[in-house]
């Protein structure tokens, strides 16, 4: 599929009138289990009107019609999709459309537990389907009815903090649940879920840099910065080739990568030399700013949170520039760059400043990464917000007009980028 072509999905007109995110859970490994699927609806004047579940105005029902199991596949490739559902879609049977094994849904600890809704839950666990339980703050009586049917109990840990929170996962694992630590936004808060026996953990605490005093790139990680330095200044094919082979694995890693499908390439790529020529040297680079998120690990077979979240960024503000500035490969290229090393920081532990005194970049790539100034910047804004997109947070909706982009070219650009990153290597690079 060509970068610049935008496929056509089943769900077109979800993008119009359904603001879609997803959010990823992980599991104990660190590793991606799950995305959440975060839904909400756009009024005509652009007004949000409804929560994530859409329990007061039926966007819930508006959103589960359009979920083909095709959609869902784009969404969350290999992972699996926690959906939250209210009253009225759970007796629907367009949930039956999806196959079991590819989500759980999501039903609010407040729900009435009605014998109606009692065994309509038990015929679907019957059909295989997994339900959570979500926005649960205590093991109440009037939950008795429901947890049979219940294998995850979500918790909100800014809901519920301190004492109360190990209390609240005590209580949990006395009735046999999974648990699942929602808005975990900080190293700390992983730790101290992960030390109570949490489960899954769903928020961007991977993605917040933790400075290191006195913390080192590594040999490989500066091996990598070097060759996008060479790139950069046009070094000719032997200076490159020598780059790579003073680190084996680098080479080894980059041949493996650029022969999956997310390259595009149609011919099989086996020596540095090939690679060099066929891919062109934008490519190469691009290769290689992936490389350095994919941390080769034999017990992490599954690519890093980190990686998967980068290379999103990065795809999706490239296919804005597509859309904004048609033909312009150049500036394409750097809009993908501006995603992927926006979380660099993150990556090495190191201040944001620091790196680009080791990468060669442009004012506009400086300014797009330090102050999210100009159209590079603008576009990694939009980016960031819609990631953390909740319930609770309003969505740049202006910032979206000011960048003359519909919620269609959105949510079109989310597929595209999704289906792209799905095709990563699944195994450690």
């Amino acid at each position: 599929m060509s970068e610049k072509s935008l496929p056509s999905h089943e769900s077109i007109a979800l993008g119009r009138e359904i603001v879609v995110a997803r959010q990823p859970i992980m599991n104990r490994a660190q590793t991606v289990f799950a995305y959440a699927l975060l839904y909400r609806r756009v009024a005509s004047n652009c007004a949000i009107e409804a929560d994530q579940a859409g329990e007061e105005n039926g966007t819930a029902a508006q959103f589960f019609p359009q979920l083909t199991e095709s959609v869902l596949q784009s969404l969350t490739g290999d992972a699996i999709g926690f959906i939250r559902i209210d009253q009225s879609v759970l007796f629907d049977h367009c949930v039956e459309s999806l196959p079991a094994a590819q989500v759980i849904f999501q039903i609010s600890a407040t729900i009435d537990a009605t014998p109606a809704l009692i065994l309509r839950l038990q015929g679907l666990v019957r059909a295989g389907y997994t339900f959570a339980l979500a926005d649960v703050k205590a093991i109440t009586e009037q939950m008795a009815a429901l947890l049979p049917c219940i294998e995850i109990i979500e918790v909100d840990i800014n809901a519920v903090a301190g004492n109360a929170l190990s209390d609240l996962i005590r209580q949990i694992k006395t009735v046999g649940k999974k648990i699942a630590a929602n808005h975990v936004q900080s190293i700390e808060q992983f730790q101290f879920c992960a030390g109570q026996g949490v489960d899954y953990f769903q928020g961007y605490y991977f993605a917040e840099p933790v400075f290191l005093s006195g913390k080192k790139i590594s040999p490989t990680e500066l091996a990598i910065l070097q060759l996008m330095k060479l790139i950069e200044v046009d070094a000719d094919h032997p200076q490159l080739e020598r780059c790579i082979k003073h680190d084996a694995s680098i080479g080894l890693n980059l041949l493996r990568m650029v022969n999956t499908p997310a390259a595009g390439g149609h011919q099989r790529i086996s020596s540095l030399t090939q690679a060099i020529l066929i891919l062109g040297r934008s490519h190469l680079q691009r290769w290689l700013q992936i490389l350095l998120y994919a941390k080769p690990d034999k017990n992490q077979p599954q690519p890093s949170p980190l990686l998967l979240l980068a290379t999103t960024r990065g795809k999706l503000i490239e296919l804005m520039v597509h859309k904004l500035k048609p033909g312009n490969r150049s500036v394409a290229d750097t809009g993908f760059t501006v995603g992927i090393m926006s979380l660099m920081d993150a990556l090495f532990g190191v201040p944001m400043e620091e790196i680009l005194l080791q990468i060669a970049v442009t004012d506009e790539v400086s300014s797009a990464l330090l102050r999210r100034k100009g159209l590079l910047g603008d576009m990694l804004s939009l980016v960031e917000q819609f990631e953390k997109m909740d319930a609770s947070g309003s969505l740049p909706l202006p910032l979206l007009g000011q960048l003359r982009l519909s919620m269609e070219d959105l949510y079109m650009m989310q597929m595209t980028a999704f289906d792209w990153v799905n095709k990563m290597p699944r195994t450690g690079a």
